[in-house]
């Protein structure tokens, strides 16, 4: 149940320390920085998974089983929001401003639509945004499907990314945990699509010469991409889950292959072991892996000045360590900085208009909370 917007701060509570590598196979201890943030609640809200910021203020939030949310002065359900298959790690996703929104109003979605026979598979698509007392969207169509549609009702991925100068759009596409298909150049599981901002491929595409799905397909051999983000220099930096242990920060470059599940920094949940990245020079090896994993959701590169000292810093929304983690980046060499402890999952994290952060907590009852530095 959505509740109304608290306006009162509270302190962050502390957490115990926790260490993890800050290179793939390094195991050195990294240092936990607690109590960075003033802490403000805005709203609570049922297993929020996405965050965007509108330019005159205001943002909007999904809900998994299938709600956008406005949130400003006020909680305001908008209407016109497409019918979702919800259930697992499935249902409503991502939600990102067109890169022209403020011309044409149109926001981008991802979510999950059944097949036949038991089937699911992400779907990316835009509707124009009407504000006001009662919002909506208006004129929703479908750009882009997973293909082909699994069973299974995890690892859909589905996060959007455009590039700096809007005129591409990056998606990331799970292998929705059928590990094979992010090898297979065939279908668009387990990939980063390079495609326009109506759906279609891009021109130039490394496997364009394939066609069908294979024409979308930027790099491969992915797992679960659940961050997607360009960085100041303009280079794609993708986040996603190991199985157990072996997360990885990935810098996305075009026709690589990034190993799954020939090899991983991880192993399988029941213990099996994988080979690792070094055993494959071939394959693409993590810019950075942890081990134990910290679950890792979206993320944000800070471009704001609330906290001076961080501009250009990569900021993790941890599921697994419960807060966010920073990482400094140095051309292609990422280095974890530190870990800033909020005691609940936190799904995604990104910056508001005036450098303040906002990060959603996951779950039923998660909030939206707006993080200032600590006085």
């Amino acid at each position: 149940m959505t509740k109304t917007i608290i306006r009162t701060f509270f302190p962050l509570a502390a957490l115990l320390a926790s260490c993890s590598p800050s290179v793939a196979g390094d195991r050195a201890p990294v240092a936990e920085t607690k109590g960075a943030f003033a802490v403000t609640p805005l709203a609570t809200l049922d297993a929020p998974w996405a965050i965007a910021v509108l330019p005159r203020g205001g943002v909007l939030v999904t809900e998994k089983a299938g709600k956008l949310k406005l949130i400003d002065s006020t909680v305001k359900e908008v209407t016109g929001v497409p019918k979702v298959d919800f259930g697992g790690q499935g249902g409503l996703g991502d939600v990102v401003l067109a890169p022209d929104y403020a011309k044409s109003g149109l926001v981008y979605l991802s979510w999950v639509e059944a097949g036949d026979n038991d089937t699911r598979g992400a779907v990316i698509g835009r509707a124009r945004l009407v504000l006001g007392d009662a919002p909506r969207l208006d004129g929703l169509e479908v750009l882009w499907r997973q293909a082909p549609k699994v069973t299974g009702r995890g690892h859909y991925s589905h996060r959007i990314a455009f590039s700096p100068d809007g005129k591409l759009m990056f998606v990331a596409s799970g292998e929705r945990q059928k590990m094979d298909p992010a090898q297979d150049l065939g279908v668009n599981l387990g990939k980063v699509l390079r495609l326009l901002p109506d759906g279609q491929p891009a021109p130039g595409n490394p496997f364009a010469d394939k066609g069908g799905v294979s024409a979308e397909i930027w790099s491969y051999g992915h797992r679960n991409i659940l961050g997607l983000a360009f960085g100041p220099d303009g280079q794609l930096w993708e986040l996603e889950h190991g199985p157990a242990g072996g997360d990885e920060l990935n810098l996305v470059e075009p026709g690589k292959n990034y190993g799954w599940p020939v090899v991983s920094e991880g192993d399988h949940y029941d213990g099996r072991s994988i080979p690792r990245h070094a055993t494959r020079p071939d394959l693409a090896a993590p810019n950075l892996a942890w081990t134990p994993m910290i679950a890792p959701g979206d993320m944000v590169f800070y471009r704001g000045k609330a906290f001076r000292d961080w501009r250009g810093q990569l900021l993790i929304a941890g599921l697994g360590n419960k807060g966010l983690v920073r990482v400094a980046i140095n051309g292609a060499k990422p280095t974890e900085i530190a870990r800033h402890p909020l005691d609940k999952r936190i799904r995604d994290v990104t910056e508001d208009n005036d450098g303040s952060l906002l990060v959603i907590e996951d779950g039923k009852d998660g909030r939206l909370l707006r993080l200032t530095p600590a006085r």
